[in-house]
């Protein structure tokens, strides 16, 4: 599989991660992905940047060492009716926006049907792009309910290959059942990193493993194709 893009990547001012902006971008070109997301940790999350941070992308530019830059957040969903912790407004100025569930900000558990109801909430949300690691175990759901959402709304659903290494230890499974899903509605899904660090930018190992045994077709992997993923996101009302 010959991946283009890494949408699901965090700078130093995440709090918790190790690279700067621009060591990311140069990394990303280095092992010649075309397009490269920064979506740092809504302002919600312990260590989080300002608000202010989101809203000031206009400063920066669309190409670092040759690759097309995507500028967005990973936003926190904070309360069982989906709600965000990104304004409105500028959610809206986003060039991607990544929703995820965690743990500091949401009670884990087992209630399958609150889980899966929060996150519907947030899918009814016009902004909202990507699902971020919908297998952690830490949140369990009624995977095949927001996989046909998904294909309703024209959400893609992540697989993160950082949730098959060093985060959200059991998700392996979940992720594999959730693939096994898309690929029987037709949904497309959009293989990321999660990078906390410039060297996992891209290293896609795992989940390429995972995707190729269950014969997961290449057109419902959008990041494998760099026009569709353009299309994509014009579709979302982008100008990019």
């Amino acid at each position: 599989m010959n991946f283009v893009a890494d949408l699901h990547t965090h700078t130093i001012v995440s709090g918790h991660a190790y690279s700067t902006l621009l060591e990311n971008a140069k990394y990303a070109s280095d092992i010649k992905l075309k397009i490269l997301g920064v979506t740092d940790h809504g302002p919600n999350m312990p260590g989080a940047p300002d608000p202010w941070y989101f809203g000031n992308f206009q400063v920066l530019p669309r190409k670092l060492f040759g690759v097309k830059m995507l500028y967005g957040c990973e936003a926190n969903i904070i309360d069982y009716e989906g709600n965000l912790d990104i304004e409105i407004e500028r959610q809206k100025l986003l060039d991607i926006m990544i929703v995820s569930l965690h743990e500091p900000l949401m009670e884990g558990g087992n209630d399958i049907n609150l889980n899966t109801t929060t996150i519907l909430k947030a899918m009814d949300n016009p902004s909202v792009n990507i699902l971020g690691h919908i297998g952690n175990p830490r949140f369990p759901i009624n995977a095949e309910v927001i996989v046909k959402k998904a294909k309703e709304k024209n959400i893609l659903i992540e697989i993160n290959n950082s949730s098959f290494l060093t985060s959200r230890k059991g998700s392996d499974v979940n992720c594999t059942k959730i693939a096994k899903l898309c690929k029987e509605h037709g949904v497309k899904i959009i293989v990321n990193s999660d990078a906390h660090f410039c060297y996992s930018i891209g290293n896609f190992a795992v989940v390429e493993e995972m995707l190729k045994d269950i014969n997961m077709p290449e057109d419902l992997i959008i990041n494998t194709n760099e026009d569709s993923l353009i299309s994509f996101l014009k579709e979302k009302g982008k100008n990019i």
